[in-house]
């Protein structure tokens, strides 16, 4: 019997800080071959992925993660060496084992169990990237464009992001809000602060078009979703002397958007508001992903239903949070989101109860059970 504690811990032993996979992507290959999974290696770039598929019959039921993570910040202040995978009173501690190295353990762990019952009819299949934390341009949307130029269909997707506030059981994402940066940059006059006429100041342009665009809300949001948001996050002069007015100031801000809007509409609003500006200006503008919702009810019942028999809690469905690789797997199939408790994912000390692995695992188990019982 594969345990998933065990791959979680071989996983969480490499240090896979995006884009290098560190031999995550070995083990995952080592684990699946033996259970019959034909292994393809996609390098894109500097981006290992890896794309491993168990039979070849419709429907293909795929698992999609990363096994790439955020650096650690200072290893000192961690409880425990961030990639020792330590257990301490059931509690293990790594970076990634919540986002999301844990995942993909208890899915091979329930791969392997589901195997063990009478053949199936189907396919199963795993997805998953070294570049999720990173610029997501050779990750999983590239091994999406392979899997088109195949004509290999995947009928149906489950992302294991951490989903769960609290305690696995809580919470499905059925969606996602869309993601747009944008960093304005304002080029005036540089000039001594006692002879402002002889200068162009670009600071108050650049407060007065963030105030503008700041002013009201985009929307009230939406069924299903929170209403959109811009979050401003930096504001830089990199001026040193207090009596010199700058040559230029930028400032950068995010926007998690709704399906109200799309990234078309807000790149209008944002170059239509700039034209207030009277100095020279740059606005660079870049969508990570649109908003989306999988209104598939058949994967929305076996997911839930799932967790409901094993957690004994119904979930919520949600498309609160950041972005995930399923704002690519949404172009190819129904795509859900469920894994781990979030409370930790990037934080220093970054754990989660084994149980909660075990749980997860099960839960996992249960949806296949659930996915393919009437095929």
């Amino acid at each position: 019997m594969i345990d998933a504690i065990s791959l979680a811990q071989d996983l969480l032993r490499c240090p896979s800080v995006t884009p290098d996979d560190a031999g995550c992507l070995d083990l995952v290959e080592s684990w699946l071959n033996p259970l019959g999974f034909m292994c393809h290696r996609l390098p894109f770039g500097k981006v290992d992925n890896l794309y491993a598929r168990l039979g070849t019959a419709s429907p293909n039921f795929c698992f999609a993660g990363h096994t790439d993570v955020v650096p650690p910040s200072d290893p000192s202040l961690w409880k425990h060496p961030p990639f020792n995978a330590v257990i301490e009173d059931g509690i293990l501690y790594g970076r990634g084992v919540v986002d999301m190295k844990g995942a993909i353990a208890a899915f091979v762990a329930a791969v392997a169990d589901f195997l063990k019952t009478p053949s199936f009819r189907g396919s199963i299949s795993l997805l998953l990237t070294s570049d999720e934390e990173g610029p997501a341009i050779d990750g999983t949307c590239r091994v999406v464009e392979w899997l088109q130029s195949r004509k290999e269909r995947i009928d149906a997707c489950l992302v294991g992001e951490p989903t769960n506030p609290e305690r696995v059981g809580q919470m499905i994402k059925i969606g996602r809000r869309g993601s747009l940066n944008a960093c304005l940059t304002i080029s005036g006059k540089a000039g001594h602060v006692a002879y402002p006429h002889l200068a162009k100041n670009p600071i108050p342009p650049l407060l007065a078009y963030l105030a503008d665009l700041t002013a009201a809300p985009l929307d009230e949001g939406m069924e299903g979703f929170d209403p959109s948001n811009i979050e401003i996050t930096t504001i830089d002069v990199n001026n040193p002397t207090s009596n010199v007015i700058p040559y230029q100031a930028n400032a950068g801000f995010n926007i998690r958007f709704n399906p109200l809007h799309t990234d078309d509409s807000l790149t209008h609003f944002l170059r239509q508001r700039a034209q207030k500006i009277t100095l020279p200006y740059d606005l660079a503008i870049r969508t990570s992903g649109e908003a989306f919702l999988c209104r598939d009810p058949d994967l929305q019942k076996c997911v839930s239903e799932a967790v409901q028999s094993v957690t004994k809690m119904t979930p919520i469905f949600s498309t609160s949070g950041g972005t995930s690789d399923a704002r690519f797997l949404k172009d190819i199939c129904p795509t859900l989101e469920f894994g781990l408790i979030n409370a930790t994912a990037h934080h220093v000390d970054e754990c989660i109860a084994i149980d909660e692995i075990t749980t997860l695992s099960h839960v996992y188990r249960k949806v296949l059970d659930e996915y393919f019982k009437d095929r």
